[in-house]
């Protein structure tokens, strides 16, 4: 019986450190984890370049996966199905929270609106299913560039006076530091969900949490939306019990999808 073939046991092995969760990793980095010397880990690594399966930043010279992986198939779910598998769970979410849900995908640089529920009430509301939301400052977008190294803004601003590139504000309360945009992912990933004030809309806040496949990839996101009135406390910080809600929505999509534990 033929042997394995080190070369990609050790491809393999880089392509799992960078999905790892990292926004980049430099080569010395990358040696130290896989415990390489230098020079077989560039050789791996421009091949993997070479076939679009990595990225290197330009800047930094970090290195990152590239969307070439995405049509091997990163996420074996597309829009539709992350949509039936979840229908359930937004109309309790949404009947829990009395806000209106969303349930959002990657799609290239931007959130992809595959599924939205109503706020349960008589207001007039329009249908958001295909909207394209920014990444950085909607709450689905956060959490998905927060567990998904493949999740980057593509719309930029300005040059700021330090020779950064701002991100695309929205309102004032906007975000467009990406420092200031990597401590929220921290925090993010560090408590299982994100949140934004009127960073996207004024007099509008968002919460979301991730949703995962059997694999425990994150393949979307699930959230609420509504007045800063109703989803901010007295304190100035979420309101919990919606945090609960949205958590336990996530968690189920993610049970039905087959991941464990969740």
């Amino acid at each position: 019986m033929p042997g394995r073939i080190q070369s990609i046991e050790r491809a393999a092995a880089i392509l799992r450190l960078l999905a790892s969760g990292a926004r980049g990793l430099s080569l010395a980095e990358i040696s130290r984890s896989v415990e390489l010397p230098k020079g077989t880990v560039l050789g791996i690594l421009r091949t993997l370049q070479h076939v679009g399966f990595v990225e290197q930043d330009a800047e930094s010279s970090r290195y990152r996966l590239g969307g070439g992986m995405l049509s091997l198939g990163t996420r074996y779910l597309d829009g539709n199905e992350l949509r039936t598998r979840a229908l359930n769970w937004a109309d309790t979410l949404a009947s829990r929270s009395g806000e209106s849900v969303r349930i959002g995908t990657l799609h290239k640089h931007q959130v992809l609106v595959v599924h939205h529920v109503f706020r349960p009430d008589a207001s007039r509301q329009t249908l958001d299913v295909g909207t394209l939301l920014p990444l950085h400052a909607s709450a689905l977008g956060r959490v998905l560039m927060a567990f998904d190294p493949l999740a980057v803004p593509e719309e930029v601003g300005e040059v700021e006076t330090d020779g950064a590139v701002a991100l695309t504000p929205f309102t004032r309360h906007t975000v467009t530091s990406m420092p200031a945009l990597e401590k929220r992912l921290d925090q993010i990933r560090e408590q299982g969900w994100g949140w934004e004030v009127e960073e996207l809309v004024d007099g509008e806040v968002s919460i979301a949490a991730p949703i995962r496949d059997r694999r425990g990839v994150t393949v979307g996101a699930i959230g609420v939306r509504g007045a800063v009135e109703r989803l901010r406390d007295a304190s100035g910080g979420p309101d919990m019990e919606q945090v609960s809600y949205v958590r336990d929505a996530a968690r189920a999509v993610s049970r039905d999808l087959g991941a464990t534990p969740y």
